[in-house]
């Protein structure tokens, strides 16, 4: 091949790789599943690839409407796979402090990513989550939604206000504030040092008394099948779940989907929330399959985490 072919073949390489952080903050946002994003960018590259470049006066919208499409047929028969799943379903958690889903620098921008966020688009139709997603995490205008998804603009708007609605009305649950790193770190370390050492009475004190525990194992790894509930439910079961399968595993921190976690070692990532001084919402993934992507991350990201308890 000669130079200049070869310059012209890795041309649309380039132009693709300009977009594909957006691609991918879109598609993960969308779907609440890394290894499904990536899928759905390597599918619109063969896409690109293969069209006609003469044709595409805008490679980013044009990138934009084939990842939000190619999202909307993979959420069409996510919801089947939803229903199968065994036991709660959690979005896979992504290493966010490399800039991997865009910039976090705002409440907003981080929210955009959170799991409780993700879990609330879950309750929304295709169609809504698409509009919210580009509306709210990307600012598009509904005018360019409307190109995107080959719908009207005033549809747009409407299905908009629905879906924002539908938002407001399950608020996600979650603390009022997020305390800053140093407090989160001293709450965290209360928390684990109770649970690793068994003392019940005193981490029944540091869980609010509407205390949730959720774990998704997916059926491939044992975990809970139904949220705990409760503050003697959950210090009972953190307390076992830490004794059982997590002794003597290392344990670190890291900015998970915009907000701080534990990470220990590669078998699971633990969220923790909370809310006056006391823990409101944990959230467990430990399903390996859904802990791939982030594997990967933290393999060629080292640095990246925190200190280790």
């Amino acid at each position: 091949m000669s130079t200049h072919a070869a310059a012209s073949a890795s041309m649309p390489a380039a132009d693709f790789e300009q977009h594909r952080p957006r691609m991918f903050g879109i598609a993960y946002r969308m779907l609440g599943s890394a290894a499904e994003a990536e899928d759905t960018v390597q599918e619109a590259y063969l896409r690109w690839s293969a069209a006609d470049r003469d044709a595409v006066r805008h490679p980013g919208a044009w990138l934009a409407k084939v990842v939000t499409h190619l999202c909307l047929n993979t959420l069409a028969s996510a919801r089947v796979r939803r229903e199968e799943y065994v036991g709660p379903w959690l979005p896979e958690p992504v290493l966010t402090s490399g800039g991997a889903l865009g910039p976090l620098e705002s409440a907003e921008q981080r929210d955009s990513v959170s799991i409780a966020l993700l879990l609330l688009l879950e309750r929304l139709t295709p169609a809504e989550r698409a509009v919210y997603v580009l509306r709210e995490a990307f600012a598009y205008s509904h005018r360019d939604i409307s190109a995107l998804l080959d719908l009207t603009e005033a549809n747009c708007r409407q299905i908009h206000r629905r879906a924002t609605a539908r938002i407001a009305a399950r608020p996600p649950r979650r603390p009022r504030f997020a305390p800053d790193p140093a407090q989160w770190h001293g709450l965290v370390d209360g928390f684990l040092t109770a649970a690793r050492g068994g003392d019940l009475a005193r981490l029944e004190g540091l869980l609010a008394s509407d205390v949730q525990y959720v774990s998704d194992g997916g059926g491939v790894v044992g975990s809970a099948r139904r949220p705990v509930v409760g503050r003697s439910n959950v210090a009972r079961f953190g307390i076992g779940v830490l004794e059982k399968y997590v002794t003597g595993v290392p344990v670190t921190s890291a900015e998970i989907n915009g907000a701080p976690a534990l990470l220990f070692g590669d078998r699971g990532v633990l969220l923790i929330d909370f809310e006056d001084g006391l823990v409101r919402n944990v959230l467990a993934v430990v399903n390996p399959e859904k802990l791939e992507f982030l594997r990967r991350q933290l393999s060629h990201s080292r640095g990246l985490s925190g200190p280790a308890w």
